[in-house]
């Protein structure tokens, strides 16, 4: 099987909940994006005795990748990652399954499915991760006789940062592989922690990155960490980007930052003195149900466009789209009958 897309990630189930007092009783930010310390971890058991809890598929990479599956003909995306022998990883099968997104999990019987607590408030939302089964992959996995031939035919790789927090051997894995032999390699910075804590890993990566996706915080946190004048200035934090070291030069590097409903800013390192702005099409309020998982749809979107070969400004188009359809729906989820994307 010859699939064209090849991703890695957390694969967590979200359990969500509308809660207000959540969020100060456990000292949340609105849209925050953290690690579960101990203690968060009554936190779990709080949600799933709620009245209102919702389990849904969740964790960046996999949502991203749901959502490129959703657009691309089948067969066209594989997604692998590490889950427990237990229920909770039988419910994102089913999840990708119906997007048609195929998975090669890496499978611990003895361990739990990773979590993340997803806390909403108005629109709004902080996520709390607890990887349990995800920490345990290994990159003896990429290696193997049924993911090491997936790895070789593939022509895109995307990974979320989120994975350097374990997996910095499997995530070079596959940016080696990707920059010797000009596949294309995506990176998502995922979370403003990871420039801020995980910089070194981060650097580590970059040099083999084609594509680097990230919203405005995490782009911050980037510039912040790198010591530029203005953080808060995309398209100059962009232009820093694309000029770190790159292992093949051939392609260009080329930076992505979103910035919720403002706009979304692309810069190329062959132009990076161009930066592109893309307003992002208005949403009326009664649109918008939940937007969680709202930038990785973007990102699916725009990967799904880039595999198909589609322009710069048609891959945005793209990923706007797709995180409307999302935004729509209650959980990082895609409408169905199927919204046509392209």
């Amino acid at each position: 099987m010859s699939y064209k897309l090849f991703c890695m990630g957390d694969p967590l189930l979200d359990v969500q909940v509308h809660d207000n007092d959540l969020l100060t009783r456990y000292d949340l930010q609105p849209n925050g994006a953290i690690l579960a310390e101990e203690k968060h971890m009554p936190l779990y058991d709080e949600i799933a005795k709620h009245p209102n809890a919702r389990y849904l598929a969740g964790g960046g990479a996999q949502t991203a990748t749901r959502g490129a599956a959703y657009c691309l003909p089948p067969k066209s995306v594989v997604y692998t990652g590490c889950v427990g022998g237990d229920e909770w990883a039988d419910i994102l099968r089913t999840a990708d399954a119906q997007d048609g997104l195929d998975e090669v999990f890496l499978v611990r019987p003895e361990e739990k499915t990773g979590a993340c607590a997803v806390v909403i408030t108005d629109h709004h939302r902080s996520l709390v991760t607890v990887h349990r089964a995800a920490r345990l992959f290994h990159v003896s996995h990429l290696t193997s006789p049924s993911v090491a031939p997936l790895v070789a035919a593939a022509q895109v790789f995307y990974v979320e940062a989120f994975f350097l927090n374990h997996g910095l051997e499997s995530v070079m894995h596959l940016a080696t592989h990707a920059s010797s032999v000009g596949k294309t390699f995506a990176l998502n910075i995922a979370a403003p922690y990871i420039p801020a804590k995980l910089g070194d890993r981060l650097a580590q990566v970059l040099p083999h990155c084609d594509i680097v996706i990230a919203n405005e915080a995490e782009a911050e946190s980037w510039a912040i960490a790198n010591n530029l004048p203005d953080p808060t200035d995309l398209p100059a934090v962009g232009r820093a980007l694309t000029t770190v070291l790159k292992v093949n030069p051939a392609r260009p590097r080329l930076a992505v930052f979103t910035h919720g409903a403002k706009q979304t800013v692309a810069v190329s390192s062959d132009a990076p003195d161009k930066p592109k702005i893309f307003p992002v099409p208005p949403l009326q309020d009664e649109d918008i149900v939940d937007t969680n998982g709202a930038g990785d749809a973007f990102a699916g979107g725009f990967l799904a466009g880039y595999v198909l070969g589609k322009s710069l400004e048609e891959c945005i188009a793209a990923g706007h789209k797709l995180a409307s359809v999302s935004i729509g729906q209650a959980g990082p989820r895609f409408r169905y009958p199927k919204v046509r994307i392209f």
